[in-house]
């Protein structure tokens, strides 16, 4: 067996064994890519290790291309989608102000926690709709 067959299928082994122990899904697909050069190995026996190295590198973007277009792209669909989105669970509730609006600032209570609000001048007590998140803030208007 020649030595270049050895090193690939070193090279694919020691990447998906690298991708086992440190998993992030990249080596995985570095590994299929040396193993798709020793294949190519095997059906062209007398490609120079410059082709060999080209064939790999093209090997690499195409799987982690596939990896990105149909793994990546399609990650598990969430029963909780707004988990750790806290701010998208307050749009369309309605709080009352606990400092009033002025100059088109105040401050709303949501359980626990203050939360900034944006809108038109209003009295502290007031109910307002949350309408929209702005970073830390939320656009508010009287409900």
């Amino acid at each position: 067996m020649r030595t270049e067959l050895i090193i690939w299928a070193c090279v694919a082994a020691a990447l998906i064994a690298a991708e086992a122990l440190a998993p992030g899904a990249f080596l995985l697909w570095l590994g299929f890519a040396a193993a798709a050069t020793f294949v190519l190995l095997l059906a062209v026996p007398a490609l120079t290790t410059v082709w060999q190295v080209i064939a790999f590198a093209l090997f690499s973007m195409i799987s982690v291309a596939l990896y990105w277009r149909f793994v990546r792209g399609h990650g598990r669909v969430s029963d909780q989608p707004l988990l750790n989105r806290r701010a998208q669970h307050l749009l369309g509730q309605v709080y009352p102000l606990e400092s009033a609006i002025i100059d088109g600032r105040g401050r709303i209570k949501v359980g626990d926690a203050f939360w900034a609000v944006e809108g038109g001048d209003l009295p502290t007590g007031t109910p307002v709709r949350v309408l929209a998140i702005d970073g830390m803030n939320l656009r508010v208007s009287a409900a």
